[in-house]
């Protein structure tokens, strides 16, 4: 029996069981997390990245040169790039909100909160 580690999206919730090795962007497409990527997952966009809470940085493969490069002191932040970090047990990430979803949410809530006032 081949071992497994799961993976755990949040703020969706969603876990996903995949082979130790996996990148994190790997494992959110299985799970059908987006997240978002330019680069093709070669390190070069930035745009993939995700939170690792600090008692979680250990279940996951130390952080390759372009990752630490790229990602410099955030690395202490527990931030990581979906595209580089590759599982070695249970995790839980953290995806951070799209900035475009973000930006139409805030749009609506202030049209709710304009409406609301009228």
């Amino acid at each position: 029996m081949t071992h497994r580690n799961s993976v755990t999206f949040e703020p969706d919730g969603r876990t996903v069981s995949v082979r130790p090795g996996t990148t994190l962007l790997e494992a959110s497409r299985r799970a059908g997390v987006s997240i978002r990527t330019r680069c093709g997952g070669v390190a070069g966009c930035l745009m993939c990245k995700v939170h690792i809470e600090d008692d979680q940085a250990g279940r996951l493969r130390p952080p390759t040169p372009a990752e630490t490069r790229k990602l410099g002191h955030l690395l202490s932040e527990g931030m990581r790039l979906s595209c580089q970090a590759r599982t070695s047990g249970d995790v839980t990430v953290t995806v951070p909100e799209d900035p475009l979803k973000a930006a139409i949410r805030k749009k609506l809530a202030e049209q709710q909160e304009d409406d609301w006032w009228s």
